[in-house]
């Protein structure tokens, strides 16, 4: 298994910037657009590690997202 990064970011164009950046570098990506999407990602991926997420997200925002995350996983 590779190394996997969650991307949480709404705004495309960077989405597509890190991922492009982190393949290069070797890494797996997942993106959610949403913190709903990406506590789903994070049920069905629970082995993904690392988390780049933006505070600002429609819907449950980042911080939020956070506290889930760490409330949920180790």
């Amino acid at each position: 298994m590779g190394k996997r990064i969650l991307i949480i970011e709404d705004e495309k164009n960077i989405v597509d910037i890190l991922v492009f950046n982190l393949s290069r570098e070797g890494y797996d990506t997942l993106e959610a657009t949403t913190g709903e999407e990406a506590l789903e990602i994070l049920r069905e991926h629970p082995e993904t590690r690392i988390a780049l997420l933006d505070v600002n997200l429609p819907g449950i925002d980042g911080f939020e997202v956070c506290r889930r995350i760490r409330a949920t996983n180790s």
